[in-house]
């Protein structure tokens, strides 16, 4: 049916967002515990840009690149373990594990030559331009790759599949439990 496909679509291109949003994060936190820095805030809102704000950080560096490295990582880790337990609807977990493949590649390679957000503490605390763009040129096509040929399951191309009602809505709902949560919560400050 036409109207699950587009709750699926809608539902799977906000939460790969969102979701990659919240690993990235994730990361940058992992990353902070892990080397004795102290998480003093994590902002994860639906109309903002996500941010970590580690202080002190004995290891910039190293947090600074677990966010997308272990943002990239850790959605492809679960859709491996997922598709392997044969769960219905894991190539929703596919998509988004492409979409966090493709957005961190982007952002850390192409924000490099603005320095923007990361890609700034990246190049000021010793990587070397080439590193981001390397990260970016293994990644980015890997999500691609992900996504490739994804089309049927989603309810496109000629040789579509119908699309489930029950994981359509499992999507929805997954997805506005993020986004209430997101606008109940915002911001975490220590």
């Amino acid at each position: 049916m036409k109207f699950h496909r587009e709750i699926l679509i809608a539902s799977t291109i906000l939460g790969s967002w969102l979701g990659m949003q919240a690993v990235h994060e994730l990361g940058h936190v992992l990353g902070a515990w892990l080397t004795g820095g102290t998480v003093k805030q994590v902002v994860l809102h639906p109309l903002t840009i996500s941010q970590t704000d580690v202080s002190p950080n004995p290891a910039p560096l190293i947090v600074v690149w677990a966010g997308p490295i272990i943002g990239a990582l850790l959605p492809l880790a679960i859709w491996l373990a997922l598709m392997a337990a044969k769960m219905p609807g894991s190539f929703v977990l596919r998509f988004f594990a492409g979409a966090c493949l493709v957005t961190n590649g982007l952002y850390i390679s192409l924000g490099s030559f603005g320095r923007v957000g990361d890609c700034g503490e990246m190049l000021r605390h010793g990587s070397e331009l080439w590193h981001l763009w390397l990260f970016g040129l293994v990644t980015v096509p890997a999500g691609v790759w992900l996504w490739h040929g994804q089309g049927a399951q989603f309810g496109l191309a000629t040789s579509a599949r119908p699309v489930s009602p029950v994981v359509a809505w499992m999507v929805l709902g997954i997805v506005l439990v993020i986004v209430v949560t997101e606008l109940a919560t915002g911001t975490w400050q220590r």
